[in-house]
């Protein structure tokens, strides 16, 4: 499924004042993902690059468990200025699509939290961050494999590309070599569907869909669905550039 970027933006812009109550499992990977890149290759780095840094769930982590001489963020939204500025006194910012930012120097880390499956392809993406990164420059990034909101693809029929572990790394192998990956499952119980829809909404995933749901929809959603649990299937992954 193609992902219309202006509609991204707005869905996530929409979403930013509820996320953090509601992104519990995108915190629990941006964590995971800090302490897997501490563990294989040490907390220190000159430039790090954080992309897809919204409301900040890890860049409050890069923060807190990292040590750098400077830091740049990128988001499609602009507002996420606004909740960066609350944990880091010092850093760069570039607006726009993180496959088509150039930041000034080389940079020997980039990191990424819960962004990557909204690329239809990560070949042009991973072309992009390689000639970004010095040599052996790190890539860590988490994103989601092909039990991903299982229940509303089985529900809905709508559904992102999700790679399996595999695809994600013959992706990776042309500019990459694979250090960790990491893959699990968690599951969020609801009372009701119109619960679990309101979690998607609140965390921007409603993108999954161009489409407004109607209140029929809605209705349609609720009585036909037993949908009450959500599975999030995360994928963390370093790997270091050849």
């Amino acid at each position: 499924m193609q992902v219309n970027p202006k509609i991204l933006k707005q869905k996530f812009e929409k979403s930013m004042p509820k996320y953090n109550d509601n992104a519990l499992v995108q915190r629990e990977m941006a964590e995971q993902l800090v302490r897997l890149l501490i563990k294989t290759c040490g907390a220190t780095f000159s430039h790090i690059l954080e992309l897809g840094s919204g409301t900040g769930l890890l860049t409050e982590f890069i923060v807190r468990d990292l040590q750098f001489d400077r830091l740049t963020c990128n988001d499609l939204v602009e507002k996420s200025r606004v909740y960066l500025d609350k944990i880091v006194p010092v850093y760069d910012f570039i607006a726009g699509n993180s496959c088509k930012i150039k930041p000034a120097g080389a940079t020997d880390l980039i990191i990424s939290n819960a962004m990557f499956q909204w690329f239809s392809s990560l070949s042009a993406p991973l072309e992009h961050y390689s000639r970004l990164l010095e040599k052996n420059g790190i890539l860590a990034f988490s994103t989601f494999s092909k039990n991903n909101f299982k229940e509303i693809r089985n529900s809905l029929g709508v559904s992102l590309n999700y790679l399996s572990v595999e695809e994600i790394s013959a992706a990776l192998e042309k500019d990459f070599k694979i250090l960790e990956i990491v893959e699990f499952e968690r599951i969020l119980e609801f009372n009701t569907s119109l619960e679990l829809l309101a979690h998607l909404k609140n965390t921007g995933v409603n993108s999954l869909d161009s489409k407004k749901m109607t209140f029929h929809d809605i209705r349609e959603f609720c009585d036909n669905s037993n949908a009450s649990s959500l599975t999030y299937a995360p994928v963390l992954v370093i790997a270091m550039k050849k």
